[in-house]
């Protein structure tokens, strides 16, 4: 069962390791990514990056959808981190499973406008967002788990 689908340019790290794998109650995290699998460094970093107790599992974003798509994550209570916000949409609209998605950092760069102080997004970005929200995903901008939910609708 997919928990949450979350956009993040740093994948895994201490917030999303903690805070949401306790809020979520989740089991195992999936990085969908199509650089990381490449990438032995990278890899190493996210493993070690990895709370106790949670499974680490990761995909290229074709090969994540795939994954979901077949059954074989249906036993775990799933998070899913990609790291772009048309990574996410990729995910959306590969997967009916994912209903979700919880934008939680983009990198700041001169093509992107703020959407609030930790999500910035291109022209692009807002499209991608706003495709997800007609395929039926609620999204929402939140960076750890006790903040409120903002539609993403009502900010782009």
């Amino acid at each position: 069962m997919i928990k949450l689908l979350r956009v993040d340019h740093r994948l895994l790290h201490g917030q999303v390791a903690f805070s949401w794998t306790n809020a979520l109650g989740i089991d195992c995290i999936l990085i969908a990514n199509d650089g990381v699998p490449k990438d032995d460094l990278r890899k190493t970093t996210l493993k070690l990056s990895k709370p106790n107790g949670v499974k680490l599992v990761i995909k290229t974003v074709d090969d994540a959808v795939a994954a979901i798509n077949s059954g074989v994550t249906d036993k775990y209570k799933l998070f899913v981190i990609v790291e772009s916000i048309h990574d996410a949409r990729r995910m959306v609209e590969g997967c009916p499973a994912v209903r979700e998605v919880n934008l939680g950092g983009t990198k700041k760069t001169e093509d992107k406008r703020a959407l609030n102080k930790f999500i910035f997004a291109t022209p692009a970005d807002v499209e991608d967002i706003r495709a997800m929200v007609s395929a039926g995903a609620e999204v929402e901008l939140r960076q750890v788990p006790s903040d409120g939910k903002v539609k993403a609708q009502d900010v782009i």
